[in-house]
Parts: structure tokens; sequence; C-alpha cells
């Protein structure tokens, strides 16, 4: 799959980690920190989005990606560069869930 992303390199390990992530609420670690991370996805796949926020600090990693009918994926980051929305996903490990 083509990317509009510009200056992104691997692209494909980005939608691979991204797809491995829940869609809902889950929390989870990255850089040795904690996030809250929701993920949202529509039914037929062309439309995700994701909403993180550091449960101990200020920061905020928020992004829309939409698969366009030709093929390609735009990407597009919500106030912060597509380098730290790349990071971030990449980076991110769920926390172990507890069996109930």
């Amino acid at each position: 799959m083509r990317s509009t992303c510009e200056n992104v390199d691997g692209n494909a390990d980005f939608e691979t980690a991204l797809g491995a992530l829940p869609s809902g609420y889950s929390e989870g670690v990255y850089q040795g920190r904690r996030y809250g991370v929701s993920v949202r996805r529509s039914d037929d796949g062309r439309r995700n989005s994701l909403f993180a926020r550091e449960l101990a600090g200020a920061d905020i990693v928020s992004f829309n990606m939409y698969r366009l009918g030709s093929g390609n994926t735009s990407l597009k980051p919500c106030e912060m560069s597509t380098e730290k929305v790349i990071d971030f996903v990449r980076g991110f490990r769920l926390l172990g869930r507890k069996s109930s």
C-alpha cells in the first residue's frame, strides 16, 4: 500500500503496529511513560483515529488515517508532527491484561 505520509520510511511497520492495537480504550507504555489510548475504526476499515493521553503528564498524540480509493493511505496528525505519531504507534506497548 502506498502512503501520502511525507518523509516517512517503513510506513508498513506503522500500519502493522496500528492494526495490532485493539479498538476502544486501552493502556500501555511509551518511552517509560503510561498512556491511555482510544482507537476508533470505521466499519469499512477506511477511517481510523487514535487519541492518546499521558496519564501522569501532559503529552498527547492524536491523528486520523484514511485509506483512499486509490489504494493510498493518508495520515493526518492533529497539530503535531508525522514523526511523533509514527514513533508513538511503533513504540507503544500495551500493558498486560488481568484475567478476571
